[in-house]
């Protein structure tokens, strides 16, 4: 197997590259372990000591649950692997408290974390909005869980392609192609269209240029596969994708071993 990195954006985290030599059943086995199997942290319980803002308990509850908060897989562990059984422990959970009474928007960075490592993504997301008088007070337990159990733990967004393979023919509307796709995909040189091969791993408009140049554009795809990964912020994509291979070759030892228990 040979992987080459596409894309590595830094301001937002996302990550792009090329896997070649493989298969799709391996390439979409990657990609369910991300989105069902990576653990990352989340609210799932909240204890209200005070709330007269205008929402009630449960929705401002279900808002905790939504903010990714980051996450230490070497300090913390799964409940049901947890030798407190599913109890609650310092190795499995941590708690954060809530205590608002100033008219004004109530942030995620009024969160307080006993844990400075797990503490919120975007400290700027709103949460409830206070009026004179009113006031909010909580206690949060933040839990490590996996996507499969609830889609608030997934660490990010992720799919894949196969690696697309553009022909260029004799187009006569080359200007009509470039515009179909937004000039992401195609550009014009000396009067003749040509494929801008860095975007075409970007973006997914080169099917737009069948249409629009009457068939004289042919897009076709090879055994290789683009891979994508958007994190929600909570780990890395190197973490991610750490975690996922490693959760892979358990899952596969494990397998292996009950085979071997079978014959």
């Amino acid at each position: 197997m040979e992987i080459r990195l596409l894309d590595n954006n830094k301001d937002t985290g996302k990550v792009s590259f090329i896997i070649k030599d493989t298969t799709a059943a391996f390439v979409n086995t990657l990609r369910r372990i991300i989105l069902e199997e990576v653990p990352t942290m989340s609210i799932e319980d909240v204890e209200f000591r005070k709330n007269s803002s205008i929402l009630y308990d449960e929705v401002i509850a279900h808002r905790l649950g939504l903010i990714p908060l980051k996450t230490d897989l070497k300090s913390y562990i799964v409940q049901d692997e947890c030798k407190c059984e599913g109890k609650g422990c310092a190795r499995c959970q941590v708690s954060l408290t809530l205590k608002a009474s100033a008219a004004g928007v109530v942030y995620a960075s009024d969160l307080k974390s006993r844990d400075p490592a797990i503490k919120p993504v975007f400290p700027k997301m709103p949460i409830v909005k206070l009026l004179k008088g009113q006031s909010l007070e909580l206690e949060a337990i933040a839990t490590l869980g996996r996507g499969k159990e609830h889609s608030k733990w997934s660490p990010g967004l992720t799919h894949y392609k196969h690696k697309p393979v553009v022909e260029v023919g004799d187009v006569k509307n080359p200007d009509e192609v470039v515009e179909a796709t937004h000039g992401n995909v195609f550009e014009i040189k000396d009067g003749k269209l040509q494929v801008v091969k860095d975007n075409l791993f970007k973006y997914d408009l080169a099917g737009a240029a069948e249409d629009a140049s009457n068939g004289a554009v042919q897009v076709k795809h090879d055994n290789d596969f683009i891979f994508y990964i958007e994190p929600w912020g909570q780990l890395s994509c190197k973490e991610i994708l750490n975690n996922a291979i490693d959760i892979f070759n358990e899952r596969f030892d494990t397998f292996a071993e009950e085979l071997k228990k079978s014959k």
